[in-house]
């Protein structure tokens, strides 16, 4: 069984930055990729960024390109979401997701198999 657990998230004005952690643990931890996701009342669970395990590849939603940073310490079995500039746009909560198989397009919440519960970030105006 693994778990994620997320932390790093609070109330940020306009401008200012955050950075997310998303720690693994479990018995046989392994995954392929790692992502972010985020999620506002009514609408569907987003992405917003992923990083392979090997090699540390990266890809990025076109709306926090160049604001926000996905990175990883293979070590610490820990991933991060450092955001930059943030927006009230980026209010949501902030789910870490994890792939144990290989794949590419890795956008949809459906294409991962384990989830963190979840860290609120609220950016005022």
């Amino acid at each position: 069984q693994v778990q994620l657990v997320e932390s790093g998230g609070g109330l940020v004005q306009a401008g200012g930055s955050l950075r997310l952690s998303c720690a693994a643990s479990g018995s046989t931890f392994s995954s392929y990729a790692m992502g972010w996701f985020r999620q506002v009342p009514g609408k569907e669970r987003e992405f917003v960024a992923n990083i392979r395990w090997s090699g540390g590849s990266t890809y990025y939603a076109d709306s926090v390109k160049g604001r926000f940073t996905i990175s990883r310490d293979n070590a610490k079995n820990t991933v991060y979401l450092q955001m930059n500039s943030l927006e009230p746009e980026d209010t949501a909560v902030y789910y870490c997701a994890g792939r144990t198989r290989a794949g590419t397009r890795l956008y949809k919440a459906s294409q991962y198999d384990y989830w963190g519960q979840g860290t609120q970030v609220t950016v005022s105006s």
